[in-house]
């Protein structure tokens, strides 16, 4: 074979690539108008979250009292922290909270919930009677009735005396103060309640009659069943309480009469913050605490997700 005999190489222009598409000007505007529609939470976002966020990370660095001008110190707050008697008390306060008030809560949710999922007659009302408490339960206004509810000669106070236990009501006494928290904790179960009822509806019935065939007991069921097709359900609701109740104030608040307590016995980690920051004006402190907090929540939250592949099971993870 000769060179003359070869294929001619293609012309120039057949090798060059044909040129992208334009974009449809109508493409652009919806586009356009998306952006539009995203700028008031995009602007809400940067004015309101992040740029006190911001704000927040380098007044913790600093000496500030709301009345001058901050004075960088470096690291001193974060090192007078854990020599001061108060914000350690206020982490114990927080973390006995946390772990009984959330758990005895979450209990409450899936009993009701495990309840409500049974059709019954008036089961709508009931749903809505238990939920009604997460509506309003954050308000101050519940705090307030709440302690009118525990102080001395109250209405608990009055139940107390007529099954002949001791009276002098709850506000007030050191050991009394939290449990009483608790309890209001406990009382508004209805948002995680929604969500374990929401997750009882998607467990096949067809699980629940095999097992009935085996001869499983209600505890077996609940146990080998229930438990493991809720657990997304039961990781969402743990790590979204857990989270909430590092948060609580208002009934702290409202409860101790803004003053933490008798014994510092009410004094959570975010009314201490807020004694320092706008009681004493030590803004930069405060601020060196909420960054704490932040981390705090932020490693819980890593340790939740890290533990949830030994316990949280989901649909088509036996065939991985």
């Amino acid at each position: 074979m000769t060179v003359d005999t070869l294929a001619p190489p293609a012309p120039p222009e057949q090798l060059t690539p044909p040129p992208a598409p334009r974009r449809p000007r109508r493409r652009w505007e919806d586009i356009r108008a998306g952006y539009v529609f995203l700028a008031p939470w995009l602007v809400g976002f940067l004015l309101l979250t992040a740029g006190p966020m911001v704000a927040s990370l380098y007044l913790a660095f600093t000496d500030y009292n709301l009345f001058s001008p901050p004075q960088w110190v470096g690291f001193d707050n974060f090192v007078r922290l854990w020599s001061d008697p108060d914000y350690l008390q206020a982490w114990k306060v927080t973390a006995v909270y946390v772990l009984v008030g959330t758990p005895l809560k979450l209990a409450a949710a899936l009993g009701v919930a495990l309840i409500l999922n049974a059709a019954f007659r008036g089961s709508g009302f009931y749903r809505s009677a238990f939920y009604l408490p997460s509506l309003v339960g954050a308000s101050v206004s519940i705090a307030v009735v709440w302690k009118a509810m525990f102080i001395d000669d109250g209405p608990v106070d009055s139940i107390q005396q007529f099954f002949g236990f001791p009276a002098g009501g709850w506000v007030g006494d050191p050991d009394k103060t939290m449990p009483m928290l608790i309890l209001l904790a406990v009382w508004q179960f209805g948002a995680p309640m929604v969500i374990f009822l929401a997750g009882l509806k998607q467990v096949p019935h067809e699980l629940y009659e095999a097992a009935s065939v085996d001869g499983a007991g209600p505890i077996r069921k609940f146990a080998a069943i229930t438990i493991p097709m809720l657990s997304p359900v039961i990781f969402f609701n743990l790590l979204l309480e857990t989270i909430n109740a590092f948060q609580v104030f208002a009934s702290a608040f409202i409860i101790s009469g803004g003053t933490g307590g008798p014994a510092r016995s009410t004094l959570f980690y975010t009314l201490y913050l807020y004694f320092r920051g706008f009681r004493d004006f030590q803004m930069g402190y405060a601020s060196a605490m909420a960054w704490i907090l932040v981390l705090v929540i932020a490693f819980i939250t890593v340790i939740f997700f890290r533990s949830s592949r030994l316990w949280v099971h989901y649909a088509g993870d036996e065939g991985r």
